[in-house]
């Protein structure tokens, strides 16, 4: 009978808290053991014998009123104010990705057409997703790592959460550190990344191949692509031709530097080197920031956002008004906005935008769960996801339109096309940006502005990624909170020092098999677990009526159907695909070979694997039954401990469901 004396337990303490049995002599296990220690502090014992708590945060006449400058969970803590976790949360889904890999995507996926399934994907997994994580820390006041008592044998997808934000901000704060090497770059009266006359700079660098019609005037063309004058090179006419006869390519100055200056960029992963001290000085210099931003936890970073958040957008506005105004900047918009409804037929199109949505809202992650686990319990966590999804949605989009205004204008001073001139990830930040800023008046300073803009765009993001770890690690071990920043010192020094082989001329290529691999099909993975478990094994009914508790009002249909069947499958089928296209990694010309993939295999396999290995364990520490079934049952009902933190959001409607019998059959406690 293990099983049924636990569920008496469990209806003991439930009871002692809603105040549906007669009183008792002692406070329940559930306050006094509680994994957050002094949020329930005890107070006087009434006359009647009854237990007494004393409610951390202070009672009004409306008891869903927030009140801001005041924590409601003294010991775990709270935003300050009512915009430090919208701006967070919106900074957190807004990062590089909006600005570097949307534009991309879009030109490769039939320009404007891909809006459609972009938006269509927001709708039908991002949004769903986005509000049911948020939704899930803001109802139990936890982290990813211990927001599963509500099914303890999937607390693994939270421990891959948490693995998976640790390692992406090990290469993000690497990026960083490249934007931090740019911006001290750019305080000089010339760029170092305008001319070919560097003495880096090598003989297929753009200026030294120029491009010409190769006119009967100028001079005469050769089947490999060069226009000859006599004996005296000219240019170009076909670069292609160029390219495929000599095996050489033209290459941008801005990405000379990057390769040969910037990074000292080696040949391939096999050759990897030493890190480069001025990359280290840059990334020290990342952590340090990290670090005294996060000192106080939410309660500093809450303040740092409001600049973080809000400045991206003015210097994109700044440099919108500026792009759209440059020759032959209508080329580029017109490539971005013109649609090819052909490309709607491609599966290709449909799975590029769904993960682009994991990408841009940050889903799966655990950031998430963390940002809104601070939240009061009763904020309205539905209008402030709607509100970060249309927001992350409009930055897209808008981005894209500064973006293709200056690579139009690249097109047309290389005089090649705009798909020849769009590049992914870092190429489109650290290669053709330079460029595009490089041609515009009082260009250090247009420079300095862009790659500040970088910084504040990746750190939010990365502040989020950082608490998602700290959060877990308190949460899991709350005895560490007195020593808060000396966590986030180890913290820092740690990943410090794992990322230092990113500094070394091969680390770009360790950057990109760690974006490819744990930033990749790994999400698809956890957030299919994430949205089954609560769906099916919580149940989806019964998730929304805590999120009705919280908000104080009645949930439409759409959300239960979206987490129950659409969401699920879209996630189903986008994973397949993915599968299905897989190819080998590359970073422009360049293949990786056999074992750095298989190294990006392991490492997101070992992230999935915290998910099987931590439910054997759950099962196997589970003792009030024998049978493994049966223990499996008893793992996927709610624990002693699930719910609000506080006292008094349990006692307002809460009601919770409970063990019947020791095979776990639920009934509503009423």
């Amino acid at each position: 009978m293990p099983g049924l004396q636990r569920k008496e337990k469990w209806e003991s303490s439930m009871s002692d808290i809603t105040g549906d049995t007669a009183s008792v002599s002692v406070p329940p296990d559930l306050l006094t053991n509680n994994i957050d220690p002094g949020v329930y502090r005890k107070g006087p014992r009434a006359s009647n014998g009854a237990s007494q708590v004393t409610i951390a945060t202070e009672e009004t006449e409306d008891s869903r009123k927030q009140i801001f400058g005041k924590d409601e969970n003294e010991e775990r803590g709270n935003w300050t104010g009512r915009f430090d976790f919208l701006l967070s949360l919106l900074g957190y889904a807004v990062g590089l990705g909006n600005v570097w890999r949307f534009p991309y995507l879009c030109y490769r996926n039939g320009g404007g057409a891909f809006l459609i399934p972009f938006v269509l994907m927001m709708i039908l997994v991002g949004v769903p997703l986005f509000f049911m994580e948020a939704a899930l820390g803001q109802f139990c006041s936890s982290g990813p790592m211990t927001c599963w008592r509500f099914a303890p044998l999937f607390k693994g997808v939270g421990i891959a959460m948490v693995a998976v934000s640790a390692l992406t901000s090990l290469y993000y704060n690497m990026i960083l550190a490249w934007s931090y090497y740019y911006f001290f770059a750019s305080f000089t009266s010339d760029l170092p990344w305008v001319s070919c006359d560097n003495s880096w700079n090598t003989r297929d660098c753009s200026t030294m191949l120029p491009l010409t019609d190769c006119a009967d005037s100028v001079g005469q063309k050769y089947d490999n692509g060069t226009c000859l004058n006599g004996d005296t090179f000219v240019g170009l006419w076909d670069v292609k031709k160029f390219t495929s006869a000599t095996g050489r390519k033209r290459k941008l100055a801005s990405e000379e530097y990057w390769e040969k200056i910037a990074l000292d960029q080696s040949t391939g992963i096999e050759d990897f080197g030493q890190p480069k001290w001025d990359l280290v000085l840059c990334l020290m210099l990342a952590w340090i920031v990290c670090f005294f931003c996060l000192i106080k936890g939410i309660k500093s970073t809450g303040k740092v956002v409001y600049f973080t958040a809000v400045f991206p957008y003015v210097v994109l506005l700044i440099l919108f008004f500026n792009g759209i105004f440059l020759s032959n900047a209508g080329e580029g918009i017109y490539f971005y906005i013109v649609p090819d409804f052909s490309r709607l037929l491609d599966a290709g199109v449909w799975k590029d935008a769904a993960v682009q949505i994991f990408f841009s809202m940050s889903i799966a992650g655990g950031g998430l769960v963390t940002l809104s686990s601070y939240n009061r319990f009763h904020n309205n966590i539905l209008l402030d996801s709607i509100i970060v999804s249309i927001g992350d949605t409009v930055t897209c989009i808008f981005a894209g339109f500064v973006i293709f205004s200056y690579l139009g204008h690249m097109a047309g001073e290389l005089n090649v096309k705009v798909e020849d001139v769009a590049q992914s990830g870092a190429g489109l930040a650290f290669v053709v940006y330079p460029t595009a800023v490089a041609s515009l008046p009082a260009s250090p300073f247009w420079s300095a502005l862009f790659f500040f803009m970088l910084i504040t765009l990746g750190l939010d993001s990365q502040f989020a990624m950082l608490e998602t770890v700290l959060t877990g690690v308190m949460d899991q071990y709350p005895t560490l909170r007195p020593h808060k920043t000396l966590v986030i010192l180890a913290i820092s020094i740690v990943f410090f020092i794992i990322g230092l082989p990113l500094c070394a001329p091969g680390g770009v290529y360790l950057v990109q098999i760690l974006d490819n691999y744990v930033g990749g099909w790994t999400l698809l993975i956890i957030g299919f677990a994430e949205v089954t478990c609560i769906s099916y094994v919580y149940g989806v009914n019964r998730f929304i009526r805590d999120i009705e508790i919280m908000l104080g009002k009645k949930m439409i249909i759409w959300w239960k159907i979206c987490w129950m069947v659409i969401s699920p499958i879209a996630i189903l089928l986008i994973f397949i695909a993915t599968f299905v296209e897989y190819e080998a990694s590359t970073y422009g010309d360049y293949t990786f070979p056999a074992w750095a993939d298989a190294l990006g295999w392991i490492m997101a396999i070992a992230i999935i694997l915290a998910i099987p290995i931590t439910m054997l364990y759950q099962v196997n520490k589970e003792d009030e039954v024998t049978s493994f079934w049966g223990k499996i049952k008893l793992q996927c009902i709610p624990s002693r401990e699930w719910g609000p933190a506080l006292v008094r959001q349990r006692a307002s409607g809460l009601r919770g469901w409970v063990r019947a019998g020791s095979m776990g059959r639920k009934r509503r406690v009423r």
